[in-house]
């Protein structure tokens, strides 16, 4: 239950073993599992440039089209 204005402050010291407590259920990736990760990321941000380069060259070609009727 969270703690109101009215109960006493968490000292340092408690606070630090809560810290350390909460640190000790922090579960790392692997190494496979980073690299892996890493790997997707990297595809993923090249199919997403491709679209993105293709969108805003798309949207480049109809404004100038655009323009010329103008």
């Amino acid at each position: 239950m969270a703690k109101t204005g009215s109960e006493a402050k968490t000292s340092p010291g408690e606070f630090i073993r809560q810290v350390r407590a909460e640190g000790s259920k922090v579960v790392w990736p692997t190494r496979q599992e980073t690299v892996t990760t890493a790997i997707f990321v990297g595809i993923m941000m090249l199919i997403l440039s491709m679209f993105f380069l293709g969108i805003d060259t798309l949207f480049g070609a109809v404004v100038r089209w655009l323009l010329t009727l103008a």
